[in-house]
């Protein structure tokens, strides 16, 4: 009998052992893995939750969890303490070079991915992919065509600084009679968490309004501390501008929320937001026409929109999920599924050539147009240093936005600003 046991007791092990052996193959082999990602947009939380819900119940082996901080708050910062815990995500976010820099020692390449053959707006340093296009998007300043209609005003006529300030005017006169409550839905507050829509997106028109898309001089020289001040001025008083003829309460408090919602519920002719409103719009049951009018800072005409790869996922090398997050970025790209995701889901145009699916967005749609004409403007904001938007820039429109007939101070402030670049 203690034979018996025995022998039995030693195929018992060996049975354990065995099967341990093949989990831990199977775990070394990337099974039974939790991909983490960290991403900004708040706008597609719930359409990429879904998606990665869907990619894991179809990925044996995998799960992908998502968290999102976006909508103005600090995901610099966020990602800064994650790696002081030492819980850095598989997948993150960076908007640029300023982003890279810092992050560049966790990056892994992307060099030999599926998709990189298909797109031209993969993140790039020194000739290597870094970086995965999150979506083509881009922005002027969006307009409602039936209250402008009502108005008398002609979109296609704001291509200078002297028609904008002649339509803001008009619809001040007519305020009561349109039902809206300003001309203009634009937000710069910092403590709303709202320093972006200023501080990075209008200040792209400085940076590369009226020039060739691939012109970034502007910017480099303010990276050695230099101000084009005749062409800042110039932009300055289409800033003031927006300002004066803006929702005070949205410019000074609102949050994102306000900003959306006081133009999709039809209070304000204009939004100043990009195509990423879309969904949005869209649960928000907006039913007017809606299109983009340029941000024409000067009285030469410019007829351009804005467009741009805004941010790119990266994988994080030093993870022992990286093979599993690089494939969760493949298969989004080349999948049916993730390209529906990208477009139909989250209602972004895709950065992929090879994606045949167009978004139902009338704001990325008027975007796609834009770009089929051509004759746009880059966007170079993510060529800053990291933080200079929001800790630099951002407390300046803030201060410009309280009191807007002070354009001096505004440029002197940027001036300043602008020349301690090299030393960030």
């Amino acid at each position: 009998m203690k034979k018996i046991m025995l022998f039995l007791l030693m195929v018992l092990m060996t049975v354990t052992v065995t099967a341990n052996g093949k989990k831990d193959a199977a775990a070394a082999a990337g099974g039974d893995v939790t991909v983490t990602m960290f991403q900004l947009k708040v706008e597609i939380k719930d359409a990429l939750d879904a998606y990665a819900a869907q990619y894991s119940a179809a990925t044996p082996g995998v799960t992908v969890k998502v968290e999102t901080l976006g909508g103005g708050a600090d995901f610099g910062g966020a990602l800064k303490a994650k790696a002081q815990a030492d819980d850095m995500p598989d997948i993150f976010q960076i908007e640029g070079l300023g982003g890279y820099n810092v992050w560049k020692d966790y990056i892994a390449s992307l060099e030999g991915e599926s998709w990189l053959k298909d797109t031209d707006l993969a993140f790039m340093v020194d000739g290597k992919a870094y970086g995965f296009p999150v979506a083509i998007e881009g922005y002027g300043l969006a307009y409602n065509a039936d209250i402008l209609a009502k108005a008398g005003i002609d979109p296609a006529s704001l291509t200078t600084r002297d028609a904008y300030e002649k339509a803001f005017k008009t619809l001040d006169a007519k305020k009561a009679e349109l039902g809206i409550d300003a001309p203009v839905a634009m937000a710069a507050s910092v403590a709303g968490g709202m320093w972006w829509v200023a501080a990075q997106h209008n200040l792209a028109a400085y940076w590369g309004g009226g020039l060739a898309f691939t012109d970034t001089h502007v910017i480099e020289d303010a990276l050695k501390g230099k101000m084009d001040e005749p062409r800042f001025r110039e932009y300055a008083k289409y800033v003031q501008l927006l300002f004066k003829y803006a929702d005070q309460n949205i410019l000074l408090n609102g949050s994102y929320d306000d900003q959306v919602g006081s133009f999709a519920q039809g209070r304000t002719a204009f939004l100043h937001q990009g195509n990423w409103v879309d969904p949005n719009m869209k649960q928000l049951g907006v039913a007017f026409k809606m299109g983009y009018a340029p941000h024409a800072f000067t009285n030469t005409p410019q007829k351009g929109l804005y467009l741009f790869a805004p941010s790119w996922y990266v994988v994080n090398g030093m993870s022992p999920r990286a093979e599993q997050a690089k494939a969760f970025l493949a298969a989004m790209a080349t999948t049916p599924e993730g390209q529906d995701y990208i477009v139909n889901k989250a209602g972004m145009i895709p950065a992929f050539k090879s994606v045949t699916l167009k978004p139902s967005g009338q704001l990325s749609q008027a975007l796609m147009a834009a770009n089929a004409r051509g004759g746009n403007y880059g966007v170079f904001f993510g060529m800053l240093p990291d933080g200079a938007g929001q800790n630099v820039f951002g407390p300046i429109y803030d201060l410009f936005a309280q009191n807007p007939d002070n354009i001096d101070q505004f440029v002197a402030d940027m001036k300043d600003a602008i020349a301690g670049l090299p030393n960030m």
